[in-house]
């Protein structure tokens, strides 16, 4: 198989891809770009609709005999398919239902609130003409509100509390050592925007044994410390760029 993954650093949507290919042993060519200066937009890639309509905002591609892939739950899906080693999905239908909607909670409160708060206290800094190559309109406007300051106190508050209520319901879930039952992409997803969280809304993970001891496994997974070590900023947790639209009907 032939394929090349450009991700950014191991924050957010690159890392779960990242720790997922670790995790399946799938060979890619791992190429660096900086989502923090809209480097993805200059992939010939990124102009067709599976990367530039992707609703994940800023985050890696796979390409694969020619064929470019966007969104990290859903490429983690398929290295969980074509690769080796444990399954990162449960295997029963059940399972797979409640994996998938436990993501869908990630990639549409957990990942906008994140990326938002990340941004707000570590500014992306793209160069000048970065946003004339961005196809999305959406995206660009997010873009465009970054890169002018634009952070509604509301918003701020709003997305606080998504990254508290993504906690109570990691801690109320884990009963075990994971949150699936067997490491899978639920904990790769969630951990990877919540990593950066821990800094910037400490009270939500205050009072939260398990969610810390969870956290600490994670971040201690081989694939996961594989992928951590790719960071070229001395802190990854600090690196953010526009992520998905904040959710509209709350």
């Amino acid at each position: 198989m032939n394929a090349i993954l450009y991700h950014g650093e191991p924050n957010g949507p690159s890392l779960t891809v990242l720790a997922a290919l670790f995790e399946k042993g799938v060979p890619a060519d791992l190429v660096h770009v900086d989502l923090t200066r809209g480097e993805r937009h200059r992939l010939e890639q990124a102009r067709g609709p599976e990367v530039a309509m992707s609703v994940e905002g800023e985050g890696p591609v796979l390409l694969v005999e020619g064929e470019a892939m966007a969104d990290s739950v859903f490429i983690a899906c398929y290295l969980d398919d074509v690769g080796e080693g444990p399954a990162l999905r449960p295997r029963d239908p059940y399972g797979r239902w409640a994996l998938m909607s436990w993501c869908r909670q990630i990639i549409e409160r957990t990942a906008p609130a994140a990326a938002y708060l990340g941004c707000r206290a570590y500014p992306p800094m793209p160069p000048g003409d970065a946003l004339a190559r961005i196809e999305s309109a959406d995206l660009k406007e997010r873009w465009q509100d970054v890169l002018a300051g634009r952070f509604a106190d509301d918003k701020v508050a709003d997305c606080e509390t998504k990254i508290a209520q993504a906690v109570e319901r990691i801690e109320a879930r884990l009963g075990g050592e994971w949150l699936m039952g067997g490491f899978s992409i639920a904990d790769l997803e969630s951990y990877a925007w919540l990593a950066g969280m821990a800094a910037l809304v400490p009270k939500a993970f205050a009072g939260k044994p398990r969610t810390d001891a969870w956290m600490a496994r994670v971040k201690s997974r081989p694939s996961v410390a594989r992928a951590l070590a790719l960071a070229r900023v001395p802190d990854p947790t600090r690196s953010w760029a526009p992520g998905p639209e904040i959710n509209r009907w709350g």
